[in-house]
């Protein structure tokens, strides 16, 4: 009987190490982001958002969108483009719906020379990106 209990204790033993060591190897896979760093970044690119300054409606909305696809490649979130990253990674993401309508006002910004953005679209899209940064562990 104390033989059963001695084998039973260090199987327990060896099967936590065994968990322990294949949930380490997992984590692996996914890279923790420099929150700092981006926090940094973030509030350099929120800041510049101005109501007053209409022109810095499209700049910012463009620098945000950046920062989470580089959030995203550095997080190690496969595919070609930001729409194939998103695509890929849209469990993390709390507000996916918010983020992808951001991230379609930026490619209209981009892509159209005569699209306007309002400061209120403006600041709803960078509430989208700021909740994604979040979502992503990198603020």
């Amino acid at each position: 009987m104390d033989y059963y209990m001695i084998f039973l204790f260090a199987g327990v033993i060896v099967l936590g190490a065994v968990l322990l060591a294949l949930i380490n190897w997992l984590r692996k896979g996914e890279k923790r982001l420099d929150a700092d760093k981006y926090r940094a970044k973030w509030l350099n690119i929120e800041h510049k958002l101005k109501r007053e300054n209409p022109d810095s409606y499209g700049i910012v909305i463009l620098n945000a969108d950046k920062l989470v696809d580089h959030a995203l490649k550095e997080a190690g979130v496969k595919g070609n483009t930001m729409g194939e990253r998103l695509k890929s990674s849209s469990s993390r993401f709390s507000d996916l719906n918010g983020l992808w309508t951001a991230h379609k006002v930026r490619n209209q910004i981009a892509h159209e020379s005569d699209f306007s953005v309002s400061y209120d679209e403006a600041r709803k899209s960078m509430n989208s990106f700021k909740q994604a940064l979040k979502d992503l562990g990198a603020i």
